[in-house]
Order: C-alpha cells, then structure tokens, then sequence
C-alpha cells in the first residue's frame, strides 16, 4: 500500500537573485494554493551614489511583479539610464554598476524609508506591496534575511596589492577574473534573522533551497546565527545549481573555488551536509553520480534546466514530492 503524504502548503525558500527569482516564478505556478515565505540575502546589498541598493531583494520583487528585464534576468524592462549618463559627466561612478533611471526611484524610496527610521524588513515589505499587491493579499512573502547590515567582501591579490573589495566589485566589474582568496560575510555573526524569519521556519512544511548560488547566496542567508539550525529542524529538500561540472548561470564555480568546494552538484549537496539537506535534485546529467550520493541525502535525477516557466513548475513540483516523500 503507498504511503499517504500530507500536502505541503507552507513553503519557505532562502534564495539569491536570478536563479532563486526564476525558481520562485515556477514555484508559484506549481503549487498556486501554498503560501510561500522567500528569505532574501542581503549580503551582495551596496551604498551606491548615496543609496541603499539591494539586488537580489530587487530581483524577486521585479521578477514576481512582472516588471524585471527578462533578458537580463536582473533591472527593469524597458529601462532607460539618463541618470547615469549624467552623474557620468559630473565625474560621478561607479561607473560599472548599471542603475536605470526606473531602479533608481526604487532606490530613493528605499533610502528615504531608511532614514526615516524603517528597519529593512518594514521597507521590503511596503516596496512589495507595488509589485505583489497589499500585503494581506500575498500568497508570496519576501523577507530580507536580516535588518542589520551584512556586506559580502572577497580578499584578492591584484595589481594593488593584497585588499578586501565588495563582492559586487568582484563580480560586476572584475568579472571574478581575479581569484578569490576568501569570501566573508562581514557583519553575519553579530546579525540577527529579520522579524518573521525564525517564525516563518517554524511554521514551514518544507525549506526549498532553489539553485541559487551556494556561497554567496543561500550560504550567506544561512550564516545569520539561528538560521541554518531552524531550517535544519524542518525537510529540505535542494535543487543543484551545477549541471555536468558548470554553473547553469553566473560564476558559482569561482566561489566554490575559493571555499574549496568542487564544483559539481554531489559536491555542493556534501557542502550543505545531511544534518542540513534531506532531498537534493541533481541533473539527469548527472545521474550516473547519483549512485555515490552524500550519506543521509536521498539524490534524484531529473531535467534541471530553466528553460521557461513551465519547465521550471515541473523542477519546483519534483522538490515539492520529494520534501512530501521524505517528511
């Protein structure tokens, strides 16, 4: 006789920018009926020409609301940069950070929330009511991981000599071309979880682990103090960012690098270890490895590629039947 699985209506999922913002596209659609709490990382968030920016928080917003630039994955559609153009002739830079004229307003409302005295949480939470509609109405909630100010920084060895730069530095305009001799979150230990983070986990059937970034996404979410032990404590089940020894998209590779972790999905499946991870999706790629799978993990192969929204919904039903097999 099958076993009966009971249905998974609360959903939580720690997610990064463009592959967290694309999986949840397709979560949704999978599961229309679940209500979704998204804890967004904070930790690739810059001050930027006296503003606040907050990409990967961004990102899900946009993306979620129907107004992200879909061929970029990131920034708005039908964008325009005249601000840029002309803070470039005041001498004003960055000049390597694209900020559009329409992301600029949300970052000026960001920022003069914050002055006002908002914690990020609350800021969040009222940018998302353009984008998601009133708050009460959501079936998806983003969380930003933390109110305090957590930066990635990345120590590298270049023409300057030894320094620590901003990950986006690292990752915009240096394009991870210089090798990273460590990755830290500064500010993470002293964090606390954002109002409703800890709640949220609590109240979960299942924690999602999209394929976003392991280090620099998930893996900064999971460094605030009380997160990685309350989601540890429910089913989690991850999708392989790392198709056949790659990353699907970005420079993951060149994070795991610097941590020592092989970029390959069993690898980054170990990183997150068994006491953290149940269920782990791998590429039908990556099949022939599954066999050798990390203790305490139940690995399954399937199609991991995002080609569209309804692949996507099918990669998102498959991490939703396991996490309901393995609870």
């Amino acid at each position: 006789m099958r076993k009966e699985t009971s249905p998974i209506t609360k959903i939580v999922v720690p997610a990064g920018g463009i592959g967290g913002a694309r999986f949840l596209r397709g979560l949704q659609r999978a599961a229309p009926d679940a209500d979704i709490t998204v804890i967004g990382n904070t930790g690739d968030d810059i001050s930027l020409f006296g503003l606040r920016v907050c990409p990967d928080l961004d990102t899900v917003m946009y993306t979620l609301g129907g107004g992200i630039n879909e061929q970029q994955g990131w920034g708005r559609d039908d964008e325009t940069f005249s601000v840029k153009e002309e803070l470039a002739r005041y001498g004003v830079g960055p000049g390597w950070f694209g900020l559009g004229d329409r992301d600029f307003a949300t970052h000026i409302v960001r920022n003069q929330m914050l002055d006002a005295g908002y914690p990020l949480s609350a800021v969040t939470e009222a940018l998302c009511e353009r984008w998601l509609g009133p708050a009460d109405d959501q079936r998806l909630r983003l969380i930003p991981m933390s109110d305090d100010r957590v930066e990635t920084h990345v120590v590298i060895t270049d023409a300057q000599g030894r320094r620590a730069v901003h990950f986006q530095e690292w990752w915009v305009r240096l394009r991870a071309s210089v090798p990273a001799e460590s990755i830290v979150a500064v500010g993470a230990e002293d964090a606390k979880p954002a109002p409703g983070v800890l709640d949220a986990i609590a109240d979960a059937d299942a924690v999602i682990l999209p394929p976003s970034n392991p280090v620099v996404s998930v893996g900064t979410i999971l460094s605030v103090p009380g997160i990685r032990p309350a989601m540890a404590a429910k089913t989690v089940v991850g999708v392989s960012p790392i198709i056949g020894g790659a990353p699907v998209r970005g420079m993951a590779d060149a994070c795991l690098t610097a941590i020592g972790v092989e970029t390959s999905a069993l690898a980054v499946a170990a990183h997150y270890g068994p006491e953290l991870l149940d269920g782990w999706l791998v590429d039908t790629a990556d099949a022939p490895d599954a066999d050798a799978a990390v203790a305490g993990i139940t690995v399954r192969a399937r199609p991991l590629l995002m080609t569209d929204v309804d692949a996507t919904a099918d990669i998102a039903r498959a991490a939703l039947e396991l996490a309901a097999e393995l609870r």
